[in-house]
């Protein structure tokens, strides 16, 4: 606990209220060094930037250095939850397997602290949906706990850029599927980062990775797995004796339904693994030794999981809308090609219906995170919603939802500013009186989260930590070195939770006259003026907040009190 005493002191004197988790964006705020490799013969090409609100991003093998380091290195030095704290959630946690049907205690398959993670991304044909980002959110959790634990995570999540929704694109618009791929690949990026989404290790595409997908699928003709009809190459799925497992679905009631699917097929089950040329596949078309055409969707993810990853891997995720076919089909050409297991973990998350009902463009309710994030705040409280939901249950997305969310996180956002006001005089020195009820509350946390990521509970500590700390600070009994250790443990809380943190997208206040939340890109010294009105205001000492307004107007800046929070604008002269 010495070195913690250490940290608090020399942290929270100045009470800039920059916590960890609220530096997530500044790896965005740089020019990130993000790779481009497709192939390791040519230099990397970067895409133009057509939105001016993100920054500039390129594609393929991307390495997200700063963040990634900055979470490794996060992992390692919390402030206040201690080593046993997180040997014993590392111990104890359990994840639901969609295999067995049961929780399991988690440990990586290789015996080391590297989990191999895979987790099926976006399809770039249009926006992501909300319901995609439910899986991403999920994606993101996963990590940051295992991150949390002590293991480094090596995250590999494909970008699918050959389909047939794809290619319906490309001649509704009469653009190339590349160009289609490279703008919503780009939308997709800067949306996980609107999401302060930790980016995964390697975001391989699948057209760069066709001689992985033939070689795999050479190897299953060659075992005896795959046979070749007109041009195309199925799975035999009859000699892969445990097909089905996953899904432990009714086959039998299933074939008869599928007789007229069957006239190129063996089996009625059998998948394509690659598709033969058609005439409206257009430009869309590999000439390999298998023949001209395209891959199929399942051997995609088999194909670039184990290039990355190896044979076994630790979790592959998806949403349990995958379950069957696609996860199903990856498992079956997988193991008949490897004799291994493919991985041990099988996540995966519930849907989002929208309003009592399920999306889908036929209903009109699609709704994309654009519709949804129209202000910082709101971007923060989607995330806040999907994040504090057990993700195996669905969630039904609401306007009123979405309000909860946003009251919930101003509501965070006040109780971290107040402790941050408050401990601006904390000096270094030894235990303080709230040492054992952090030790509590973050013990309880890491019980909730290693329970199969129960992040409802896992919210409900932090609203209980809220709780009892504003109660002793309107009673005048928390000190300042008492709030310092609070906002210590807020802070390596929210390490797993990513909810404070500032929307880059949303830009400076030079661009939009101060993000909706009042605190976008500002100099250290406005920001914190902005963030002790909050707390005056919260604790209703409008005779401080006043002041403080009138501090904010010498720094050139009026302040506007909405909805969502304190907005900025610059004066004119």
């Amino acid at each position: 606990m010495a070195h913690a005493r250490h940290e608090r002191g020399g942290r929270t004197g100045r009470g800039t209220g920059m916590s960890p988790s609220s530096t997530s964006q500044l790896s965005f705020q740089v020019h990130l060094t993000v790779l481009l490799s497709p192939d390791p013969r040519r230099p990397p090409r970067h895409l133009p930037e057509r939105r001016p609100a993100t920054r500039p991003l390129s594609f393929g093998r991307v390495r997200c250095h700063l963040h990634r380091l900055r979470l490794e290195v996060q992992s390692s030095h919390l402030q206040f939850v201690s080593e046993a704290i997180r040997r014993r959630a590392r111990q104890d946690t359990v994840f639901y397997n969609t295999m067995s049907r049961s929780k399991e205690p988690f440990a990586a398959v290789r015996g080391d602290d590297v989990v191999r993670f895979y987790s099926c991304g976006p399809t770039v044909y249009d926006y992501a949906h909300v319901g995609n980002f439910r899986a991403f959110l999920t994606y993101d959790i996963i990590k940051r706990w295992l991150q949390f634990c002590g293991y480094r995570v090596r995250h590999v999540t494909n970008l699918t850029d050959v389909d047939d929704k794809i290619i319906q694109r490309m001649h509704r618009e009469q653009r190339s599927a590349a160009d289609i791929a490279d703008d919503f690949t780009r939308a997709f990026f800067a949306d996980l980062e609107l999401l302060n989404v930790v980016p995964a290790e390697v975001y391989p595409r699948a057209t760069h990775h066709i001689d992985d997908m033939v070689a795999l699928i050479r190897r299953l003709l060659d075992g005896g797995y795959a046979y070749e009809r007109d041009g195309s190459v199925y799975f035999a799925v009859d000699k892969f004796d445990t097909y089905g497992r996953l899904g432990r679905l009714d086959f039998q009631g299933m074939l008869s339904a599928a007789e007229v699917d069957a006239t190129h097929k063996h089996d009625p089950r059998d998948f394509a693994m690659w598709k033969a040329h058609r005439p409206e596949d257009g430009a869309v078309r590999w000439d390999t030794g298998l023949g001209c055409g395209r891959p199929g969707w399942h051997i995609e993810c088999s194909a670039m999981a184990m290039r990355y990853l190896g044979e076994s891997i630790d979790i592959h995720a998806g949403g349990v809308d995958l379950v069957f076919p696609h996860h199903e089909n990856e498992i079956a050409q997988s193991e008949a090609a490897t004799g291994r297991p493919f991985a041990r973990f099988w996540l995966h998350n519930g849907f989002v219906n929208i309003d009592g009902e399920k999306m889908s463009k036929s209903l009109g309710n699609f709704v994309t995170l654009r519709d949804v994030a129209r202000t910082a705040l709101q971007a923060r409280a989607f995330r806040y919603l999907i994040v504090s939901s057990q993700y195996r249950s669905g969630v039904n997305f609401t306007e009123e939802a979405l309000k909860a969310a946003c009251s919930a996180v101003k509501r965070l956002d006040a109780f971290r500013a107040q402790m941050i006001a408050l401990s601006a005089a904390a000096a270094p020195t030894g235990p303080t009186s709230v040492d054992g009820e952090c030790q509590e509350l973050a013990d309880e946390f890491c019980r909730h989260m290693a329970d199969d990521l129960n992040t409802p509970r896992a919210a409900a500590t932090l609203f209980e930590m809220l709780r009892r700390f504003e109660a002793r600070r309107r009673a005048g009994t928390l000190e300042a070195n008492d709030a310092a250790v609070v906002v210590q443990l807020l802070d390596d809380l929210d390490r797993v939770m990513g909810i404070f943190y500032r929307p880059a997208a949303y830009a400076t206040e030079e661009e939009q006259g101060g993000a909706a939340d009042g605190t976008g890109h500002l100099p250290d010294k406005l920001r914190e003026l902005v963030e002790l009105r909050t707390a005056a205001r919260a604790a209703k000492d409008f005779a401080r907040a006043d002041r403080l307004r009138q501090e904010i107007g010498k720094l050139g800046f009026a302040v506007k009190d909405t909805p969502h929070g304190p907005q900025l604008s610059r004066i004119a002269e």
